[in-house]
């Protein structure tokens, strides 16, 4: 059973700073690809960034130069450092693992597979 916790959330003055953290568990393999989406209420779920599993590293033009996405493999965990933080960057923000985790059914085998991270609030104030 795999599970991501995220952390790090939490109300901010603009200008300011937040490091988002998504700590995947479970039997897992690897971890092929991680981004961080965020919602704003009445919004669509949007991309923020993302590593892809060629190691390509991309950005919303919105934060692009602000947003920093990165990974730690050994501890199969993702962050999100965030700075000059905006009103406008307020929202709930998800992890999605790409992981190649053991299932465990009738036969267990490696499976590749979405996860997500239960949200994490970002408030900021103008």
């Amino acid at each position: 059973q795999v599970q991501l916790v995220e952390s790090g959330g939490g109300l901010v003055q603009a200008g300011g700073s937040l490091r988002l953290s998504c700590a995947a568990s479970g039997s897992i393999f690897s971890v092929n690809a991680v981004a961080w989406y965020r919602q704003a209420p009445g919004q669509q779920r949007e991309l923020v960034a993302q590593i892809t599993s060629g190691g390509s590293t991309n950005y919303a033009d919105s934060v692009k130069g602000r947003f920093t996405i990165s990974r730690d493999n050994a501890k199969n965990t993702v962050y999100l450092e965030m700075n000059s933080l905006k009103p406008e960057d307020t929202a709930v923000y998800y992890c999605n693992l790409d992981l190649t985790a053991l299932y465990s059914g009738s036969v267990s085998y490696p499976r590749r597979a979405d996860y997500w991270g239960q949200g994490t609030q970002v408030t900021v104030s103008s």
